[in-house]
This record gives C-alpha cells, structure tokens and sequence, in this order.
C-alpha cells in the first residue's frame, strides 16, 4: 500500500540559497507517515493517551534534486514492516506530476511504553497490518 500525500514547498521551507533545507524532508516523511497511519484508521492521539509512544530509532535519506519555493510535492508513503514491534517506512518526493526523484528515505519506529520498548496491542495491530497489502 503506497499513500501519497501533497504539500506546496513555502518560503520557510527554503535556506539562503533559495532551495529547501535538507532538514524539511524528513519533516515531510513524518507528514506522510502520519497520513499513511491515518488512512489505515490510527489515530495518533488515542495510542498517546494509551500510553504508546513511537520513536523514531532510525532515519536516512538521499537527496537527488533540491526543491524551491512554491514547488508542489507529492510524498509517497510505503511500509516496508508494519509489526508488534515496530514501524518501517519508506518514501519517495517527486514534483507533482513528475517522475523526477528530488528524495529517497527510509525511517524506522519502535513502540515503547513508559519508556521500554512494547509489543503494540491489537487494536492497533489489527489495523496496521492492512498497510502491508
């Protein structure tokens, strides 16, 4: 299952020499995490009140081409492992409607409860393991 997810470069995003920071992409992959998680019925919010927390524990990406200002993106999101344990992720940042790659990145969840890392319950489990089809 791949979500793709779009979001308009705004001039923030971009660094003195009027490209996007490196750092913005990553912040994008966690855009598209959120709404591939959302589509599969997981609400964020309640597993934080659960007491189930998702760190990041690894993250890499490798830049291609630089977006600017007011380029449109389109992110796309695939889970590579969805299991009790942890979340696996991959994306892909090209232009809209282009087939260009501008980004390649990967970042990998654990979840963890009152800080020790934690099998995810099945209300949960239930829904996020439709990602993987």
């Amino acid at each position: 299952m791949t979500i793709k997810t779009l979001y308009r470069v705004k001039f923030y995003d971009t660094d003195t020499m009027g490209v996007v920071h490196h750092a913005n992409y990553i912040r994008w992959f966690e855009t598209g995490r959120v709404e591939f998680l959302r589509e599969l019925g997981i609400d964020l919010n309640e597993m934080m009140s659960d007491g189930i927390l998702f760190p990041i524990v690894e993250i890499g990406a490798k830049f291609h081409v630089p977006a600017k200002f007011d380029d449109e993106l389109e992110i796309f999101t695939t889970a590579e492992a969805l299991t009790k344990a942890k979340m696996k992720f991959n994306y892909v940042i090209r232009k809209f409607g282009e087939e260009k790659i501008l980004v390649e990145g990967t970042s990998t969840n654990v979840f963890t409860h009152d800080g020790k890392i934690c099998r995810l319950p099945e209300k949960y489990f239930n829904k996020i393991v439709k990602g993987l089809q």
